[in-house]
């Protein structure tokens, strides 16, 4: 019977593994956003960004947006894994609205405002630019949810609704289950909250999803000593990471409007959420539908997502689960794949000449 002994501890190589460690974190951050682009049209804090297709190879555009906690370069985050870079590369023009980042000023900025105010004359501004009569709205995380209120009270053309990782029923909870309760029983105040402070600091973004993705957060450094040899491994992890602790301030008022509306009253997934004077009813919504959920999404449960499905009046509709976290999609690209394959046909495809 062999013997089973603890394998004797390598100092020089523990040193080394260590200092390549330090090294790396010591280093200048790395370049985000690559792909060529020009701002179109602005608002207060937030561009419209527009990516031109390398060779123009679809009429109808993508119009990007994204969520309102974290920043947008993630869909552009490192050459051949970007996902804008991709899409623009397969023959689409692309159009990204950056949010930016609100100030104290801006407290009183709310969902209504942001969807009538700056989304519905953004998508007006790359209509027009792109000399297209139809656009695809494209929807990552809670800009999906933002995508999908627009899109039941718009009047704009949209032709294709696309949506990944996307929160659209807030019943399921990720986290434990005393915050949802405490919450929606009213034992948590989170409107003297915002009155305090009436811009949400972004440091207590990057905390409130510490708190949701641990001990996951903690276990990334882990990996990045054990892989710190491997160079594509660590340029990856280190514009992740990047990405992940440049949180944004989230506006006062549109985050109250989040939690209670969205997160307590669950009001979406019921048909009862008004944004000015009409009722955002997904019953409104005949575009194309492609919903995207991750299998191993740890932010945003499938659960959260399906409902979707059941509410909208679109004839043409998919629905695909892909192996991936939250932010994978992303990240490697493949989103932009998933994007290319189903919407290539919905996008009136320009003849080439032969």
């Amino acid at each position: 019977m062999s013997e089973k002994r603890v394998p004797p501890f390598d100092y020089e190589k523990e040193m080394n593994r260590w200092s390549h460690l330090i090294k790396l974190l010591s280093e200048p951050e790395p370049k985000i956003g690559h792909t060529p682009r020009n701002e179109v049209w602005r608002k207060n804090k937030s561009k419209l960004w527009h990516y031109p297709a390398k060779e123009k190879k679809y009429e109808i555009p993508l119009f990007f947006v994204y969520s309102l906690f974290n920043k947008p370069y993630i869909l552009d985050i490192a050459p051949k894994s970007s996902v804008i870079e991709i899409l623009t590369n397969l023959g689409y023009d692309v159009y990204l609205l950056d949010w930016g980042s609100p100030g104290y000023e801006d407290r009183n900025l709310d969902l209504d405002t942001y969807i009538e105010k700056y989304l519905k004359i953004a998508v007006k501004r790359a209509l027009r630019h792109s000399g297209c009569n139809e656009i695809s709205l494209v929807g990552y995380c809670l800009g999906g949810t933002i995508a999908s209120i627009y899109a039941s009270v718009a009047e704009e053309p949209i032709k294709n609704l696309i949506v990944a990782t996307v929160p659209i029923d807030f019943g399921p909870f990720v986290g434990p289950d005393k915050w949802a309760e405490g919450f929606r029983e009213g034992h948590v105040n989170i409107n003297r909250f915002v009155d305090v402070y009436g811009v949400i600091p972004p440091q207590y973004v990057e905390a409130m999803f510490r708190a949701i993705g641990a001990p996951i957060y903690f276990t990334n450094y882990t990996m990045l000593l054990s892989r710190a040899h491997d160079k594509r491994y660590v340029d990856k992890w280190r514009r992740m990471n990047k990405w992940t602790l440049d949180q944004v301030p989230f506006a006062g008022a549109a985050y109250k409007q989040l939690a209670n509306d969205l997160f307590k009253d669950n009001k979406l997934i019921k048909g009862e959420l008004m944004i000015g004077n009409r009722i955002a009813d997904l019953k409104n919504i005949t575009a194309n539908l492609y919903v995207v959920s991750g299998s191993r999404d740890n932010l945003i449960l499938e659960e959260q997502s399906a409902p979707i499905m059941d509410l909208v009046s679109s004839e043409d509709k998919s629905y695909q689960v892909v192996e991936g976290g939250h932010v994978t999609l992303a990240l490697t690209g493949v989103f932009a794949k998933l994007v290319h394959q189903w919407v290539e046909s919905r996008s009136n495809p320009i003849l080439q000449k032969t």
